[in-house]
């Protein structure tokens, strides 16, 4: 319950998607995130990060842990579960 909990709040799965490819920097993964308040951002940032799923390197950018990268292969089946259900809403 603990990590739905966490995954369900409002950014928290963007930001780990924008963040599959590779670090980004926190400007950057604000303006990927639809320009998202910068007071949520960071606070989901600290959240993530307490969480072990994301770290900010030594050039300020954030990427995602083993442990977030895990998360990451475990959510695929949803992506592919909700390409599936795009297409059919567009037919």
């Amino acid at each position: 319950m603990a990590a739905l909990d966490l995954l369900g709040r409002r950014w928290a799965l963007r930001i780990l998607w924008e963040l599959r490819d590779g670090p980004v920097g926190a400007r950057d993964l604000r303006e990927r995130c639809d320009a998202m308040s910068p007071s949520v951002l960071y606070q989901r940032l600290r959240e993530l990060a307490a969480a072990g799923l994301l770290a900010q390197g030594d050039q300020g950018r954030y990427g995602l842990t083993p442990l977030g990268a895990g998360l990451a292969e475990a959510i695929a089946p949803l992506d592919r579960w909700s390409r599936t259900w795009a297409e059919t809403l567009s037919d």
